[in-house]
């Protein structure tokens, strides 16, 4: 039998519990434990493989120090359906980089620099370096 394939909504929602989780420096296992699941369930539910029901989502909002409406922040539109917020979802690509380890560090640091000046200079040197499109 074929692998059925994370919804696009349940992998969005699990990446934001994810990039959250690892602004807070805050493990798989402690987030488990504060939820009384295993890790490796916190791992389904980051991954998308397992969908957050309503009231742990609430919970997990309340564990990790941001309104539940965080988890829906830039997530894919489904056809037919209108978002009602008036925004524009922002890419993936983002999101995504915000969850991995690199992204998150990279974007602690880069807000510690107070000199606005700097952060420009540094936004320009990294976009000389990748080659803008």
């Amino acid at each position: 039998m074929a692998k059925k394939a994370p919804n696009p909504i349940d992998k969005h929602v699990g990446s934001r519990v994810r990039m959250r989780r690892m602004m807070m420096s805050m493990s798989q296992e402690k987030l488990g434990d504060a939820l009384g699941l295993t890790f490796q369930q916190v791992q389904k539910y980051e991954k998308g493989t397992n969908r957050i029901g309503a009231s742990r989502l609430q919970q997990i909002s309340h564990i990790l120090q941001v309104p539940v409406s965080f988890f829906f922040e830039g997530a894919p539109h489904v056809a037919g359906h209108p978002s009602g917020m008036g925004e524009a979802p922002s890419p993936a690509y983002v999101s995504d980089f915000l969850a991995t380890s690199d992204g998150l560090a990279l974007t602690k640091a880069f807000m510690r620099i107070k000199n606005s000046k700097l952060r420009r200079r540094i936004v320009d040197l990294v976009e000389q370096i990748a080659g803008e499109d």
